[in-house]
């Protein structure tokens, strides 16, 4: 996603784009297929965005792809607690004003309206504090509120992730009020509402883009990257040319060695279940939390039911079957299907999905303008300002395309 906003982005200014991309396809981690098993197209993850997302909104309007999503016109998040039964949604009002916090019936049962202004805690939050030395204080609304918004933000246990990666998440979001929080779901899946739209963009433009070209190394001198080496192809670069490199972390390391990206990973697994019957989608929430479970978000659309655990550190090496069992049982109980008997099913385990978001790793985030005129860096993990999401990964592609507008 970084590259291809990268790519808009420079191309909207009528400069000509190449776009090299490694894999048969492009989006990396944001994106569908087909799966045999289910014969169902699925998202290789769940992603959730949000009306808030200037990024994302910003790609959306230049793809012209916003109705490829799901009409959602209120910010409404309901919860299931599955040790205690209990059910709730945090409904946030729409308006800056948030009067929601004082409503109890839109808020954690048996919480307080200081429970959610302690947001502001995070514009204090000191560069080692993690998400748990803020907000764990109170366990019942750690518990039900802020740990699952931090793992599913930061995919990094909450003892161990940056509070302050939290902050502008918050800011751009629930402190706007409801317009600002209503989830944004892909109608038919990520390629659909992205990529697809993306290639469609960049083509109508006149972008060359090649796939399946692994970078290898790059040549250099002291002042500019020369060449792009794709193993038995080289492309030489004018003096004009820039480039973007939108590589995974681990990947940047071994091409551009001095750049020292953060090598710890943390990951997420999801899992797709086919649910046959009759309207599903209808009958059932677009997305539900669940709490005391092997499950943390359960999505709906049409008749797949997938689920997804981020910074699932001790659920990625478990088999696939009984990660199935397991989050079948919550499901189950959750939506209150009464079908114990588990059906078709797959399990998407990315065991490097996002860099650890912790302090010690923030320091570790490149900035896109590197010690090359022209060499510029984007991707989710660069130094955005903002956690390993959607969003983040918009922004950075956005920025390196400035960086280029004003390469002197």
């Amino acid at each position: 996603m970084a590259g291809l906003a990268a790519a808009l982005d420079v191309s909207r200014r009528g400069q000509p784009v190449v776009l090299y991309e490694a894999a048969g396809q492009a989006g990396g981690r944001c994106r569908s297929f087909h799966d045999e098993t289910l014969d169902r197209e699925i998202d290789n993850g769940n992603h959730l965005v949000l009306s808030g997302n200037t990024g994302v909104a910003a790609f959306v309007d230049q793809v012209g792809s916003a109705a490829s999503f799901v009409d959602i016109p209120d910010a409404r998040f309901p919860f299931v607690d599955l040790t205690t039964g209990e059910r709730w949604v945090i409904h946030p009002n729409r308006g800056r004003l948030p009067w929601w916090v004082f409503k109890p019936d839109r808020r954690v049962p048996d919480s307080r309206a200081a429970d959610y202004l302690a947001a502001l805690r995070l514009l204090a939050a000191s560069k080692d504090a993690t998400v748990a030395e803020i907000f764990g204080d109170n366990a019942n609304v750690y518990r039900r509120f802020w740990e699952p918004l931090a793992v599913a933000v930061l995919n990094t246990p909450p003892d161990r992730a940056c509070a302050r990666l939290l902050w502008p998440v918050f800011a751009e979001t629930f402190a706007l009020g409801g317009d600002a929080c209503r989830p944004l779901i892909a109608r038919r899946g990520l390629t659909h509402s992205f990529v697809d739209p993306a290639l469609t963009a960049l083509r109508g433009r006149g972008a060359e883009i090649h796939f399946g070209h692994r970078l290898r190394a790059l040549s250099r001198n002291e002042s500019r990257i020369t060449a792009l080496q794709f193993g038995d192809e080289t492309v030489d670069l004018a003096e004009d040319d820039s480039v973007v490199l939108a590589l995974p972390a681990a990947v940047l390391g071994s091409i551009l060695p001095d750049s020292a990206p953060p090598e710890t990973f943390h990951p997420i697994v999801n899992v797709h279940f086919r649910y046959d019957t009759a309207a599903t989608a209808a009958a059932l929430p677009p997305i539900l939390g669940v709490i005391g479970g092997t499950a943390e978000w359960i999505f709906c659309r049409d008749d797949i039911l997938s689920v997804t655990v981020s910074a699932a550190v001790d659920l990625v090496n478990a088999p696939a079957d009984d990660i199935a069992d397991a989050t079948w049982r919550d499901i189950d109980r959750s939506l209150g299907l009464d079908t114990p008997q588990r059906p078709k099913t797959r399990v998407v385990k990315e065991k490097r999905a996002t860099f650890s978001q912790t302090p010690d790793n923030e320091w570790r985030r490149a900035n896109p303008r590197t010690a090359y005129k022209n060499l510029f860096l984007a991707g989710d993990w660069t130094n955005t300002g903002l956690p390993a999401t959607i969003e983040g990964a918009v922004r950075s592609g956005f920025s390196a395309a400035k960086l280029i507008e004003n390469r002197p």
